[in-house]
């Protein structure tokens, strides 16, 4: 064991993670045994500004600023300390998007975040270009979009980078990126750990008519490995990291990552033939690949682990934010009756009801599209609950709906993983505020991959810790050991989780239930249409 949290702070051997989540930034301090000891947090929420979501870059540092001054409050008031030095930092944020500059680091149009689907034209020419599956929300098919548009500002580009890369960039001085964020950012060869040079080539020769002043390469932050120097925290970083004016410069920094990887590390699950599932506001899957897919599929993103090793990501734009909805109603209704409300006590009843409604809801129906859903071929979304008079009617079955809804989804694009193309896992990790209730959404998605999900007790801490260990794994590694190896010897050793595995009847009854589900889209495409 280490030092105590106090002096681990005070010696400056503590590490602190970062990721800006897409409605709330928190911060993790931990110390040498990767244990959190201090925390904070900032709310936000994106805007819809000239049709386009984003964040201003006004709101990314006062959130930033104020998440890290939450932090000191939390190290004051349980340490009576100020930080000081710190051993490492990592930065993590939501993938992709758009986030160009001009030579005098001046942002040249609103960040453009994964959460716009105006890019479809640009997507579906480079997927066809690239013969490989590019993304809406991928940087390129922004990039992309904004030269088909004819957009003025793109031969001003000197820099284009994601959110995490910007932020690093401001914090150390440093064009540089992790990875598996570059890889939400145009496909990469995993052998040469960096952009698909075929793919970049195609790239030039696409746009060479246009005549701008740059190529790929000059403007894409530089690939970067976990474990690799990314730098150094500046002068100038720590006064903007800290308005207080503590934190001294010099923090060694590891190479800023997206929210996947992150997720990934703080679920173990980097090393091949695991996998892990994401589920809060929007949802995703992560399985780590043992070779390549046979073909390229829409609905599933390649990407990679913070190591590099060839991911398949299955990502859906809307999970629990409808649920959530349904479950406020009932606040309201408790509140009515003038009961005292406490939500973790309603979310565990009504969750833990519906485990006693029928394995395929009795026929009831939902679709949680508060936004497009691409994999289904949603452009937008109005959230729909459907069932015929018939139907088995109750709160059970009506709470089931909605669970089984929130990862509907995720079971279609995965169904081609493990149906189609035969892919085989060892271990599957949920984290994500769907798994807040003890068993439930564990069970539900247990039946929707038809697979055993585990759930650790770390899993709560989230990205913000999975990027304070790929800091720690910058500094703390002495034995220099691979990411998967470190974080099994080191950091997982003695902590496994609790796994559930599926049962025959609600595999059964959730398969009858997707099939339901999919025969009910145009239900859901004239909802669109005429509401």
């Amino acid at each position: 064991m280490g030092l105590d949290a106090r002096s681990t702070i005070q010696q400056g051997k503590a590490i602190l993670g970062i990721e800006l989540g897409s409605t709330r930034i928190k911060a993790i301090l931990i110390d040498e045994d990767n244990n959190p000891i201090a925390q904070g947090a900032h709310e936000w929420e994106n805007q819809l500004v000239d049709g386009l979501w984003t964040y201003s870059t006004e709101a990314i540092w006062y959130g930033l600023q104020d998440c890290y001054a939450h932090l000191r409050e939390d190290v004051k008031n349980r340490y009576d300390i100020e930080i000081e030095d710190l051993a490492a930092i990592g930065i993590s944020a939501m993938m992709h998007g758009y986030l160009p500059f001009n030579d005098k680091a001046e942002i040249l149009v609103p960040f453009r975040t994964w959460r716009n689907t105006n890019t479809s034209e640009a997507a579906a020419k480079l997927s066809e270009l690239f013969e490989y599956n590019i993304p809406l929300r991928w940087s390129i098919s922004h990039l992309y979009q904004a030269i088909l548009n004819g957009e003025p500002h793109v031969k001003e580009i000197s820099y284009l980078t994601t959110l995490a890369g910007y932020i690093h960039w401001q914090l150390s001085g440093e064009k540089v990126l992790g990875i598996g964020d570059v890889s939400g950012m145009l496909p990469v060869d995993t052998k040469t750990k960096t952009y698909d040079a075929t793919m970049v080539e195609k790239f030039d020769s696409l746009v060479a008519s246009q005549g701008y002043p740059w190529k790929l390469l000059d403007i894409m932050p530089k690939s970067l490995v976990a474990g690799e120097d990314a730098g150094c925290l500046t002068e100038e970083g720590a006064r903007r990291l800290d308005v207080s004016g503590h934190l001294k410069a010099g923090v060694k920094m590891c190479p800023p990552e997206g929210d996947a990887g992150t997720g990934m590390v703080a679920t173990n699950a980097v090393l091949q033939r695991t996998g892990n599932v994401s589920a809060g506001t929007s949802s995703f899957s992560m399985i780590v690949l043992e070779k390549e897919l046979s073909k390229p599929y829409e609905m599933i993103d390649m990407v990679t682990t913070p190591d590099g090793s060839l991911v398949a990501m299955v990502h859906c734009n809307n999970c629990t934010s409808d649920l959530n909805a349904w479950v406020g109603l009932f606040k309201e209704y408790q509140q009515l009756l003038g009961i005292p409300v406490d939500m973790n006590e309603v979310f565990g009843k009504l969750y833990n009801n519906a485990l006693s409604g029928d394995a395929d809801c009795g026929g009831l129906l939902s679709y949680n599209y508060v936004s497009g859903e691409p994999i289904t071929g949603m452009v937008e979304g109005r959230p729909l609950f459907v069932r015929s008079a018939s139907d088995k009617f109750n709160l059970a079955n009506f709470m089931r709906a909605h669970l089984h809804a929130s990862v509907a989804v995720l079971k279609i694009g995965n169904d081609i993983l493990f149906n189609d193309e035969k892919i085989e896992v060892d271990r599957i990790t949920g984290h994500g505020g769907l798994f807040k209730t003890p068993g439930v959404g564990q069970r539900i998605l247990a039946a929707a991959l038809n697979t055993p999900i585990s759930v650790m007790e770390t899993a709560g801490e989230g990205g913000a810790w999975g990027i304070a260990l790929l800091a720690g794994y910058v500094v703390n590694n002495p034995k220099n050991l691979s990411l998967p190896g470190w974080l099994n010897e080191v950091v997982f050793l003695n902590n496994v989780g609790t796994e559930i595995a599926p049962t025959p009847q609600d595999v059964e009854g959730f398969n009858i239930y997707i099939e339901r589900y999919k025969r009910g889209i145009p239900v859901e495409q004239s909802a669109v249409d005429n509401l």
